[in-house]
């Protein structure tokens, strides 16, 4: 800070003597975020709250402009590279993204070393690349980076920051916020620290000068192979990532630990003569930090082999101690439940199914009561943020992410203080749900690489995207009645601001565009065809293997090849709006969220932005995907006898 006072950020995280690899200095990552741009920017502060596109409408009706200016966002929110993109489209020329203690700090509990928790020095590394628009390496997009590969130039790269990007404590934090002045931030937009939180601009006025290494480096995955013996053309492939931005205890290791378990158990299966009937692959990918480039670079280089090949891709990331938690395609749900049915929990004894039901209810999740009452839990959609992405979202593979937690005291994501002291204090100290993750992982792999047939169930696909249509179909009519409300409430504020002092630094804001009635009939139409398709299937597949009947060999393997295929169906050549690279449907990362989903992603999100024309074609393109996943169950319901098919397709 150059202005009003000077302060120089310490950026940098002391040695504890409670936590032996926090001396370790020279083998640690600096804080920095992966993939910013170079900078060297001097400007006024602006407080931006989380900097998603909500809190610049926030700052616009206070009239407040970040342009030419240097942000201050809190992490959390959204995913980290939201911040700088959103903010250098609103011109800003920098941006700070600091760990405020109301996300995992104090507020929570004791800070490290007394308690889990982040304390004033702990900083979030972390990538800032535009991962939304595509993962792996920003030289290659859509190709291996393999050594004779064609890169782009750096200036041409559309994943790198517009404007450079630094994480720093909330200790570093604090007196960079004290120095602001102007509105008060809302309510809402307050943390905990000891200090008024000021919109700004200004007086505080910072210097930021960020540089990073540019060179090229080689990455390590490892790959192990299990030919199956009857069906080696079948992969089912398990992977995790093993690199950290320091010590990386629960991120990855946690996680890698249990999948390397895993692989030890199927190598001693082995060993006494079991051979499974797919081939298993297991995987620990490299880089999956700065970018997922380890499992993208594989995934873009051996595509075509993948898209032939591949059954399912199951991942684990980050593991911790309490209730299980998964995503993934919904084909996969009915397999999922049958394992989790299998699984002790290691702390009530009930199986880790019914603990987390138990768990959902108690803190009211909107489904829970359905869910418990049925005993079957829904995977949440996946978005972005670990390895499965170019497996789901890129390829058309059905994928699984799953894991534990809920019960851990972690607030040292991506800090130098993520290491086996933490861990073993106040994450999983008995390592018991490690154990149960590599269980788990383990029923699910061996149960998918040996079936008689793939687990899929179409059927549980149909319901949620019956659900997803209906949810688009009332966020258009939200959004109108949101309209209509806010019109109102502007008319009220004009007239109150001509009057009233208290209001004078309010500005009107521009009103929108009238929401119009927009034409969901092909997508209902789709959906329709969809769940009659897969409700044919059901019941064929249902009577083919009653009374323990099961299809004969060779209708075993077509019905594989036409299960494991219909994801793909799923795809488009051309991918979605202005990000090609993620050809799935159903399920992406959200533009303006990174991590979080967005399913049926090229209308929602055209709608979300107000982009009525593009809904409206994107919905014809969204119908011809599910329509296409529909024939292909169709193929599925024939092979398993005549007149199954359903009516008219």
């Amino acid at each position: 800070m150059v202005a009003p006072s000077r302060f120089t950020a310490s950026l940098s995280e002391p040695p504890l003597p409670e936590d032996p690899t926090s001396g370790q200095t020279a083998e640690q990552l600096p804080t920095y975020n992966a993939y910013s741009i170079d900078g060297d920017v001097t400007g006024e502060l602006v407080y931006v709250n989380y900097g998603v596109p909500r809190d610049y409408e926030e700052l616009d009706r206070r009239g407040i402009d970040v342009k030419g200016k240097i942000v201050i966002s809190r992490y959390g929110g959204s995913w980290r590279g939201i911040k700088p993109k959103v903010a250098a489209e609103h011109g800003a020329i920098g941006c700070i993204i600091y760990s405020d203690p109301s996300g995992d700090g104090y507020s929570e509990g004791d800070v490290y070393p007394k308690g889990g928790w982040r304390s004033d020095r702990g900083v979030q590394r972390g990538s800032v690349a535009d991962m939304p628009t595509y993962s792996g390496d920003p030289l290659t997009p859509g190709v291996g980076a393999t050594e004779d590969a064609k890169r782009l130039d750096l200036k041409d790269v559309a994943t790198l920051t517009k404007i450079p990007v630094l994480p720093i404590s909330y200790g570093d934090a604090l007196p960079l916020l004290k120095a602001m002045s102007g509105p008060m931030a809302p309510e809402v937009w307050h943390g905990t620290l000891p200090a008024p939180y000021h919109l700004g601009p200004g007086p505080a006025r910072v210097h930021l000068k960020v540089a990073f290494n540019w060179n090229l480096a080689p990455i390590y995955d490892v790959i192990a192979r299990i030919p199956g013996s009857e069906r080696p053309d079948e992969w089912v492939v398990r992977g995790n990532h093993h690199d950290a931005w320091v010590n990386g205890a629960s991120d990855p290791i946690s996680g890698m630990a249990a999948e390397l378990a895993e692989a030890r158990a199927l190598g001693e299966l082995l060993k006494s003569g079991w051979k499974p009937k797919r081939t298993i692959i297991y995987a620990a990918w490299d880089g999956e930090e700065p970018g997922l480039l380890g499992s993208t670079e594989w995934a873009e280089t051996h595509a075509d082999e993948l898209r032939q090949h591949a059954a399912v891709y199951i991942h684990s990331d980050s593991n911790s101690r309490g209730f299980f938690n998964a995503g993934g395609s919904h084909q996969l749900e009915t397999f999922v439940n049958q394992v989790l049915r299998d699984v002790p929990d290691p702390e009530k004894g009930i199986s880790v199914l019914d603990r987390t039901l138990a768990n959902d209810l108690l803190h009211g999740r909107p489904e829970a009561k359905q869910e418990a009452k049925s005993k079957f839990m829904r995977l949440s959609p996946l978005g972005s943020g670990s390895d499965f992405t170019p497996f789901l979202q890129h390829l058309g593979i059905s994928a699984l992410n799953i894991g534990y937690g809920g019960e851990e005291e972690y607030g040292q994501y991506h800090s130098i203080y993520d290491s086996f002291a933490h861990f073993s204090r106040f994450v999983d100290p008995t390592f018991e749900y490690g154990v149960t993750l590599a269980k788990t992982g383990g029923r699910i792999v061996l149960r998918l690489a040996d079936a008689d047939v793939l687990p899929f169930d179409p059927d549980r696909f149909a319901t949620a995207v019956g659900r997803y249509a209906d949810e688009v179909q009332k966020l258009t009519g939200d959004l109108r009645k949101a309209a209509e409300e806010r019109d109102q409430q502007l008319d009220d504020k004009v007239y109150q601001a001509v009057d009233d002092p208290t209001q004078k630094w309010w500005v009107a804001p521009k009103r929108l565009d009238p929401v119009p009635y927009l034409n969901f009939s092909p997508l209902e139409n789709a959906v329709a065809t969809l769940k009659a398709s897969t409700a044919a299937y059901s019941k064929a597949i249902a009577a083919a293997t009653a009374g323990g009947k099961e299809p004969a060999p060779e209708v075993q393997a077509r019905l594989d090849d036409v299960l494991m295929k219909a994801e793909r169906a799923l795809t488009t050549p051309q991918g979605l709006p202005r990000r090609p690279w993620y050809v799935h449907q159903i399920y992406a990362p959200g533009y303006y969220t990174g991590y979080g989903v967005k399913t049926l992603p090229a209308v929602r999100e055209a709608i979300e932005q107000r982009q009525w024309q593009e809904a409206e074609q994107q919905m014809s393109v969204v119908a011809g995907a599910i329509a296409g996943f529909a024939k292909e169950i169709d193929r599925a319901t024939a092979l398993l006898g005549p007149g199954q098919a359903a009516a008219g397709q």
